[in-house]
């Protein structure tokens, strides 16, 4: 091929590879760089929820008490409650109606047998635990929707029933943390040095819960 043919072919090349490479809206291969994407934008739904309704959703109650908000209930109130909201599912003494809902009262010193009965009497390791799950999870068809004193009452009820409070003790944010379960020592910490790392400890938890109030 003469030269000059040679010269004007590797011309008309280049130039063409400019034009594609502008025309899309990139740069020449020998100087191209990472295209940068404008930011999305907003989709237009929603919008940043207020102080006020963060607040009314920060209903965490850790295992001491710290959360537990104002108010009070017994065992005898709690019946009520316990027969109206809870007794189709869980039974009409806390005796369970699977597959609906499971045993809750009963069991204690089982847990090491060979049939072990696990209820909120013979399992579960604290008190405002229970009061926290009731809370923020039942009834299973309408979460969330039993009053604070309600809610009081109910575990008070539970309690009674698995014979760990008397029917007149008042149950609050005072009392409720003082309650000590069967099963209080029955958990110990994850040994795991692999979830050790990334687990917060009880105290970052209540200190993170402290700060936010």
């Amino acid at each position: 091929m003469p030269r000059r043919l040679f010269f004007w072919t590797l011309c008309f090349v280049a130039w063409a590879s400019l034009h594609a490479q502008t025309n899309s809206g990139g740069f020449p291969f020998w100087i191209q760089r990472k295209r940068v994407d404008p930011a999305p934008k907003p989709a237009g739904f929603g919008r940043p929820a207020s102080a006020e309704e963060l607040k009314q959703r920060d209903i965490t109650v850790l295992s001491d008490g710290a959360g537990l908000p104002d108010g009070k209930g017994t065992a005898a109130q709690g019946e009520a409650v316990y027969r109206d909201k809870c007794a189709s599912c869980h039974g009409t003494n806390g005796e369970g109606n699977l597959p609906q809902g499971p045993q809750l009262v009963g069991g204690i010193g089982t847990l090491a047998t060979d049939n072990p009965i696990r209820t909120v009497g013979s399992f579960w390791p604290y008190a405002t635990s229970v009061w926290d799950y009731i809370h923020r999870a039942m009834p299973q068809n309408q979460p969330g929707s039993l009053s604070t004193d309600d809610t009081y009452a109910v575990t008070a009820f539970l309690l009674n029933r698995n014979k760990i409070v008397e029917t007149s003790e008042v149950m609050n944010k005072e009392s409720l943390p003082k309650v000590r379960m069967p099963n209080r020592d029955g958990f110990v910490p994850d040994a795991r040095p692999d979830v050790g790392k990334n687990t917060r400890t009880f105290g970052e938890n209540r200190n993170q819960k402290s700060q936010a109030r």
